[in-house]
This record gives C-alpha cells, sequence and structure tokens, in this order.
C-alpha cells in the first residue's frame, strides 16, 4: 500500500523550488505521487526569492517543474496543459517533472469538468512558459552584455546569434531569478511554425506507472494510524435513521464502533446523505458490520417516488404548453394554417456514471484543520464542503488529489470526501470511508431523466416551415435549491435552446419537473437527451421526405452564419461570442467531412446492416458521427465502425484527442444499450454491473476513425462532445438497418428481433 504523508511547507519549498527556482509550487505534497529524493537535501540558501507564477519552477541542475493544478482521469490533462508550458519555455520534455497541485485558490478554478480545461489555460500556460523564457533571456544578455533582441532560446538553452555562445536554463536560473517579472505585454509567443510539441502531442507521462501498477488512486491512500468506514445511508433521497442495532456489528472481526451521521439539511448539496458508519480496521470488516445494522427508516415524502409514475408525468407535461426560452416567428399560426405536421415524443432515464473506481476518500482531522486525499475532480470544492460541515475556515483544509480512476463528473461533487472529514473528528483518527459498487450506483449524482416532444409543420418537399419542442427534465440546480423544477440557462443550452436550424418559425420550450433524487452533471450533461431528441427527430424528418439524412441536414442547418441568441439566455458554456460565435459554418463542415470519410452514401447496406448519422456542437465543439451498425434476426447488434469529424479549434495533443473520441464511442454505447436507473418506493432498483451493465469489449465499436480539423480557433472541449451525436447516430443506424425506430432509450427497451 503507497504512503502518503503531509509534508511541512519548509521542505515542499526546498524539494518544489529548489536552487535558483524561478516558481513557487504547491505548498503540500503527496510523497507517493511526486519523485523529490534527488532535491531533499536543498538548503534554505538554495531557495529563490521571486515567484511569478504558480505553475512553473526550473532548477540550477536545469530540471523543469510544471504543477498540474487539474485532475487526471484519463484525459492526459496532466500531460497537456504542461506541453503548453514546456513549449513556448523551449524546455526539453525530458527534463520536466510534472507535480500534482492541491486544492488551492492561487491555482484558478480547478473544478476539473466541462470539457474547459485547455479552453481555460492555454493562455495561462503559454504566459508561464513566455515568462519564464524571456526572464532567461535577459539574464543571459546581462552575462554577455549584448541586447537581449539578440538572443534566442534553443532546447532547454539560451543562444547568442552572433557569436553562439550559449547557456542552458540551469546555469541561468538563480540570475533569472533576480530580475523583474516580465508584463504581459512584453511577451513574444513562439509561432505556429515553431512550435515543438503543441499539436503534436505526447503519451501520458504517467503511462509507465499506469502499465505497471505503481500508479496511485484514491484507495493507495493510506497513513498510519488510519481506520475504514462503510456507511449504510438512507435507501430513499432524504430518509432518515429511525432505528439501529449498534451492538451486531461489533460482533464481526475488526469491527471497532458505528457512528451516526446527520442526515443533510435541505437542499443537499454536496453533504454527506446521513447514516450510519461501521468503522473497522479493514474493508471487509466494515462491509460485513454493516450487514448487522439492521437500520429502520423513516423514507420521508420520497418514498412515493416511482420511475414508471413518473416517466407519464414527465411526458403529460410535455404534451402541454411549457415555459417558452426561445422564440422566432409564429410558430401558432404556421400549425394552424393546415400544413402537414409530423411530430414525436422522446425519452431518456436517469444514468449512472459507474466509473470503474468507486468513490473513495481519506481525511484526517487534526488540531482543528482537515487533511484529504481523494480522488477528486474539485479540490477546492471539497476544501468548501468540509469547512462547511466541520465549522472550520476553508483555508484549514488541505485536499490532496490522487489520479481518478474515471471520473465522468461524479467525483466533482465531494460529498463522499466531507463524509470522510466528518467521522474522522468523530472518530479521532483518519478515516477512510470506501464506497462499494453498490453505494456508487444506488447513491449517485444521477444525469437526469427527461421526456421531449417535438413537431414540425411542414412544406411540400418535407423542410420544416414550423418547429416546437419541448423538453422536462429535473433540473441540476434542485440540488442547490428545492424549489427548483424548470431547467437553468447553462443546461438549456447544451443542445436546446441553440437548435442551429434556419427554420423562419421556431419555439423552445421547458416543463417543470420536481427532482426525486440528486441530480448532476454526468459526461455531456443534458446535450445527451438533447442530442438524442432532435437528431433523431430530424432523422425522422428527412426519411418521410424521401431525403438522404445528411442532404437534409443541411439543407436544414441553411448558409453559413454567426446564430443571433438575442433575446436568449444562452451562457455560451461561459465563453465569450467573441471569441467563440456559434458558426454553422463550421458544422456544415464536419457534417460534409465525415460523410466524405465514411463513403456515407457509397457503402452499400441492407439485409440487416445499415447507417446512421447526427451532428452536434456541445461544449463549444462542432461533431458530426457517422455509425455502422449490424442487425441479426435475434435483433443482437453489432457495431463494425464508427466515424467522427471533429472541429474543436486548436489541438494541443492530437492522439489524446482522439482518444477522447474513441472512448465517447464506448461511453455512448453503454448509455444506449442499456443506461437506465429506476426507482420504485423511492429506493434505486439497481446496484451494479449485473443490472447497471456497461458495454463489454464484444459491444462497442469494432473500429473508430476520428477527423481532426486542423483549425487556428481558439481550442475547445474534447472531453464530452462525442457522446451527444453517437447515441443518435447509433439509433439512426438501428433504423437504417432494421426499419425499427427507436425513441426510448435504453435499446434495451425495443424488441429489434425478427424471430423468436
Amino acid at each position: 500500500m503507497s504512503t502518503i504523508t503531509n509534508v511541512s511547507r519548509r521542505s515542499v519549498l526546498k524539494g518544489l523550488i529548489g536552487a535558483g527556482a524561478l516558481v513557487l509550487g504547491a505548498r503540500y505534497v503527496p510523497k507517493a505521487l511526486l519523485d523529490h529524493s534527488s532535491l531533499a537535501d536543498r538548503t534554505e540558501a538554495d531557495l529563490a526569492t521571486l515567484h511569478p507564477n504558480v505553475f512553473l519552477g526550473i532548477d540550477t541542475d536545469g530540471t523543469v517543474h510544471v504543477v498540474a493544478s487539474r485532475s487526471e482521469m484519463g484525459t492526459f490533462i496532466r500531460t497537456s496543459l504542461p506541453l503548453v508550458v514546456a513549449d513556448e519555455l523551449d524546455a526539453d520534455w525530458k527534463r520536466v517533472k510534472i507535480q500534482q497541485a492541491i486544492g488551492g485558490a492561487r491555482y484558478g478554478d480547478q473544478n476539473t469538468d466541462g470539457s474547459h480545461s485547455i479552453r481555460s489555460f492555454y493562455d495561462v500556460m503559454r504566459q508561464a512558459g513566455a515568462s519564464a523564457r524571456l526572464m532567461l533571456i535577459r539574464a543571459a544578455a546581462q552575462q554577455w552584455s549584448v541586447s537581449p533582441s539578440d538572443c534566442t532560446t534553443e532546447l532547454h538553452a539560451v543562444v547568442h546569434s552572433a557569436t553562439g555562445r550559449r547557456l542552458g536554463y540551469g546555469e541561468l536560473a538563480k540570475a533569472a531569478s533576480r530580475l523583474p517579472v516580465p508584463k504581459k505585454e512584453e511577451l513574444q509567443f513562439k509561432p505556429k511554425s515553431a512550435w515543438r510539441y503543441i499539436g503534436k502531442g505526447m503519451s501520458s507521462i504517467d503511462l509507465a506507472d499506469l502499465c505497471t501498477g505503481k500508479a496511485v488512486y484514491g484507495m493507495d491512500a493510506h497513513v498510519d494510524g488510519m481506520v475504514y468506514a462503510s456507511v449504510e445511508r438512507p435507501p430513499v433521497f432524504g430518509g432518515k435513521v429511525k432505528s439501529y442495532d449498534s451492538q451486531g456489528p461489533l460482533q464481526v472481526p475488526g469491527v471497532r464502533q458505528t457512528i451516526p451521521i446527520d442526515p443533510f439539511k435541505p437542499p443537499c448539496g454536496f453533504q454527506p446523505l446521513g447514516g450510519i458508519a461501521v468503522i473497522a480496521d479493514n474493508t471487509w470488516a466494515a462491509f460485513q458490520g454493516r450487514k448487522k445494522l439492521n437500520v429502520v427508516w423513516d423514507n420521508g415524502p420520497n418514498e412515493t417516488y416511482d420511475s414508471d409514475a413518473y416517466k407519464k408525468e414527465l411526458q403529460a407535461t410535455a404534451h402541454q404548453p411549457c415555459k417558452i426560452v426561445r422564440a422566432q416567428g409564429d410558430v401558432d399560426s404556421a400549425f394552424a394554417n393546415g400544413a402537414v405536421t409530423y411530430e414525436g415524443d422522446y425519452y431518456v432515464p436517469l444514468l449512472a456514471h459507474a466509473s470503474m473506481e468507486p468513490v473513495v476518500a481519506l481525511a484526517e482531522f487534526k488540531n482543528g484543520k482537515v487533511t484529504a486525499w481523494a480522488p477528486t475532480q474539485n479540490p477546492q470544492g471539497a476544501q468548501d464542503s468540509i469547512a462547511k460541515e466541520l465549522g472550520i475556515r476553508k483555508e484549514d483544509v488541505t485536499c490532496h488529489v490522487t489520479l481518478l480512476g474515471g471520473g465522468f463528473g461524479r467525483k466533482s461533487k465531494p460529498d463522499y470526501i466531507a463524509e470522510a472529514a466528518v467521522l474522522s473528528k468523530k472518530v479521532g483518527r483518519p478515516v477512510k470511508v470506501v464506497w462499494s459498487r453498490e453505494d456508487d450506483i444506488k447513491f449517485d449524482y444521477y444525469n437526469a431523466v427527461a421526456a421531449m416532444y417535438l413537431k414540425a409543420a411542414l412544406d411540400a418537399k418535407g423542410k420544416p416551415t414550423a418547429w416546437l419542442q419541448r423538453s422536462v427534465f429535473p433540473p441540476i440546480p434542485s440540488i442547490f435549491d428545492v424549489n427548483a423544477v424548470y431547467g437553468d440557462p447553462n443546461h438549456l443550452q447544451q443542445g436546446w435552446t441553440d437548435v442551429p436550424y434556419d427554420i423562419p418559425n421556431l419555439r423552445v420550450e421547458n416543463g417543470p419537473a420536481h427532482a426525486h433524487v440528486r441530480i448532476g452533471w454526468l459526461r455531456s450533461v443534458a446535450n445527451v437527451y438533447h442530442a438524442f431528441a432532435i437528431q433523431t427527430f430530424t432523422d425522422e424528418l428527412a426519411h418521410r421526405a424521401g431525403r438522404d439524412p445528411v442532404d437534409y441536414l443541411l439543407d436544414l442547418i441553411g448558409p453559413p452564419r454567426t446564430i443571433d441568441f438575442k433575446g436568449v439566455d444562452y451562457p455560451n458554456y461561459g465563453a465569450s461570442f467573441d471569441t467563440y460565435p456559434w458558426e454553422t459554418s463550421r458544422l456544415r463542415r464536419v457534417v460534409e467531412m465525415v460523410a466524405e470519410k465514411s463513403n456515407w452514401g457509397r457503402r452499400k447496406h441492407g439485409n440487416g446492416s445499415g447507417f446512421g448519422f447526427a451532428a452536434h456542437r456541445s461544449f463549444l465543439t462542432y461533431v458530426a458521427t457517422v455509425v455502422e451498425v449490424e442487425v441479426n434476426d435475434k435483433g443482437d447488434i453489432a457495431i463494425p465502425r464508427v466515424d467522427m469529424a471533429v472541429d474543436a479549434g486548436l489541438v494541443v495533443n492530437p492522439e489524446v484527442t482522439r482518444a477522447q473520441f474513441e472512448g465517447a464511442a464506448v461511453f455512448g454505447t453503454s448509455v444506449a444499450r442499456s443506461g437506465e436507473i429506476t426507482a420504485k418506493n423511492g429506493a434505486i432498483q439497481q446496484s451494479n454491473f449485473a443490472d447497471y451493465p456497461v458495454a463489454r469489449i464484444n459491444e462497442v465499436p469494432r473500429q473508430t476513425k476520428v477527423y481532426i480539423v486542423d483549425s487556428d480557433a481558439p481550442p475547445a472541449g474534447v472531453g464530452e462532445p462525442g457522446v451527444p451525436p453517437f447515441v443518435p447516430a447509433l439509433c439512426n443506424a438501428i433504423f437504417s438497418a432494421s426499419g425499427k425506430r427507436i425513441r426510448e432509450l435504453p435499446l434495451s427497451k425495443t424488441n429489434l428481433a425478427t424471430r423468436s
């Protein structure tokens, strides 16, 4: 078991900065995560006094330290962002060491979700590297008594062009540390033609450790004297303990005690759910002791929640006038003028994250302060939640970030870390809370269930002259406001208010829905169900008109233009419209590219094989997808090939980007084939992979081809945008292969067999 220790500020300053280092890094370092043995003997005199940026440091031996402030969960962000620093610094990648940051406001936003790590930190990292490079150039120019303009950099060295003199970065580190930090306007960034790493990429710096079992995940965290906890939580959201057997668990060898955890005070936010914790010497004892608690619950008002009845309620709401969130033209008049109309209902159930690593956290409360170790996407959120639960200052909470065995948004909610901190205070020693797979699925923050209704008025050629769409789902803000029943702009923007079709009469509506479970963001969030509904409906209209789906979609998108969202509350994923306009030309481009690359229209289909298509913009990235499907007479589905065209603007690490979209096809396969969480009498019915399966290797696409648009546009997201168009493209392909239309997920709800 790996050991992670809390190190003093002095020793970390020695280790991180080293002799003549330019920049201060993290204040605390997980010992097992970082290799600083070669720096451990540095003295106070070696410490630099200038710290212009928290992300970068250079030692006198030439070692470059880059602090990774984002969480690593398989996206290679611990590699890709440091690559930007190294490129602008002109550093030798072999001499770069990556160090994981603890939670701290000095790093800016550390919540690693929303597909914005590169978008938000690309310029920050370039500035960090360029600042250090200019300081090194100026230090060398001083030593040579020449103008800095006569100097340049090559790999890990400053060179005087006229004389060929050269000084390595390590030789210049101490002198450079005495210079003033350059202002942003003084920096000269490298042109694209001079990039060493950006756009070319690099394999993960964690790859060797991942392949040899040395990588440290949350479950690997260990401190001396710690105990383990397993928590029996209310089976119904908002439930409370009426009674339990405190003595039964003590019969299990290794069980130390049972401790009640107070129920949350609404709204739930990221508070622990409450329940009874079993404290033990090991996980097995804690799990076995928990079985003997015999808890009697007061399930509260959510005991009436039944997912089948709730589905009907959502669908009924979707057929009634709802709150208008975008409108242009006169939809009602168009429908009333006797036009031919077409309509459809679509449904996507609750979805669980089900990452391979269930949530886990280790925390120690000592002397009024907390130190925690966890696989978290949101270490600052953990600080905040722990501080609120224990009534201490946020500054008195230290959160170390381990590697994450998948996240998908679940691990940005720090309830499980707060749970460990609460128990540590009660027990008086470090506590590791271990969630079982069953816990992870039954007590998730679920992606919202959604019912959608779409209706179109059609002209003689089958093209819409009017378009109405309604979406009804329990909103994410319900975890922060018990009265929230409507979708917020941040989630309505996700494939709903931004429908990009050039239709004269358009109305977009959202209906109310009360939440009966914790609702949270999952990979692609509302884009999952909104893209499914719109792209399936679009495919239906194309077939009804007897037209090719790709040509039909291009016709609906219309001529290249920038969509005007005047009068619409459209946050644009938090990005400036000046920098990231909604450009239909870019959507058209990926549609045309994927059609060409996939040989759309030129590959034969029939006899159980077919092709489906969909396109979508999410997280500022434009994606078009073609899926090939085979359906046999027993209804078994195979996916021989997937083609994806992606315009994500500037791509820092192309191979990693391809991997993200390949992974999106796998993730989307699980969502489409079997993703479904249901409830009866308020309690979640699924518990493990037996009843909430994820796609197996024989079920996922055999081949996924990803085509990246070469773009000079600013970088956009890549972790999530692949999922939304994949799901409807798969369902449209099934229709092409079988003639059976999919309007409700998962696919297991539809009988695709042609014989028994």
